[in-house]
């Protein structure tokens, strides 16, 4: 079995400026989850290689069995199987990127964080997964801790410094196979450290790439990747309505929509969410986490 790169075509402005990760103009076919089974365990997969440090998640969330020869599992959205799985349910996500190399630009007055979306969020009561790197937590441990703790919401990891995990990955820096699962590690701990609480263990590939070698490296990490089937297209939007319009086009029951939490590389994106929010509960929808889609699918 072969699992091509994954190279979506709308990360190509956010590779090139190692900012963002899941926007673009358009939606292109995603990798499915291979074995599409949910456990429920405190901690990650009991095959994680010896010696790994475990995920700091807190209590029980719903996780995919391993996929063909232990490789990470992939989940893109609930599958439309049944009655359960065609309820009208939508999970946003939110990646909050930044890399190693930008604290020079923060220091420069730089945003990449995004407080007022997540007051719109909490203002609106929406459930939501925010993917963020270990960097960005390091940046604002007072934000991560904020989030990390509401009970609306949970953290998951979206690396420590957004560097791929597959190469060719939009100019992106790639991480060596051998620290892919240490890489990991070392945003989960960047997490703890800023005293979030409500981390889960799924994962998101910056840039969206991977491929075989990289889910067999993160096997030891015990992590469930997540990636997503509809594209927003806030990264460097200007048009809040274009972003409103290509998540309503959509968004269907069961979808994941990938959104970032970043000022400088998303401007739009609190907007967008004040006229998709209601637009997609006019519609029937309920908001929900990543760990409540992926448990009930």
């Amino acid at each position: 079995m072969n699992i091509p790169v994954r190279n979506m075509a709308a990360f190509v402005l956010l590779g090139a400026a190692l900012v963002g990760c899941g926007g673009g103009a358009a939606e292109t076919p995603l990798p499915k989850a291979k074995t599409p089974t949910a456990s429920h365990s405190p901690s990650p997969r009991a095959d994680a290689a010896a010696g790994a440090k475990p995920a700091p998640v807190r209590g029980a969330v719903p996780t995919m069995a391993p996929g063909p020869g232990g490789l990470t599992p992939v989940y893109s959205r609930r599958a439309a199987k049944s009655r359960k799985s065609a309820e009208k349910v939508v999970a946003l996500t939110f990646d909050a990127d930044m890399t190693a190399d930008q604290g020079p630009r923060a220091a420069g007055g730089e945003r990449f964080d995004n407080p007022q979306l997540i007051a719109t969020l909490r203002r609106l009561k929406v459930d939501a997964t925010v993917f963020m790197t270990g960097r960005w937590a390091e940046e604002y441990p007072d934000q991560a801790r904020s989030i990390g703790g509401d009970p609306r919401f949970e953290i998951a990891n979206h690396s420590y410094s957004h560097y791929a995990f597959a190469s060719p990955c939009y100019g992106l820096p790639t991480v060596a196979g051998p620290d892919m699962t240490a890489d990991v590690q070392r945003a989960f701990d960047a997490f703890r450290d800023a005293g979030a609480v409500n981390v889960v263990p799924y994962f998101r590939f910056p840039g969206g790439c991977y491929d075989d070698a990289a889910l067999r490296a993160l096997g030891p990490a015990g992590v469930t990747a997540v990636q997503w089937d509809v594209v927003s297209g806030d990264a460097f939007a200007k048009d809040a309505d274009a972003v409103a319009e290509q998540v309503l086009d959509g968004v269907k029951p069961g979808s994941l929509v990938v959104m970032h939490c970043t000022r400088s590389a998303a401007p739009v994106t609190e907007q967008a969410i004040r006229r998709i929010v209601p637009e997609l509960r006019a519609r029937g929808y309920r908001f929900v986490k990543v760990s409540e889609l992926m448990g009930n699918g």
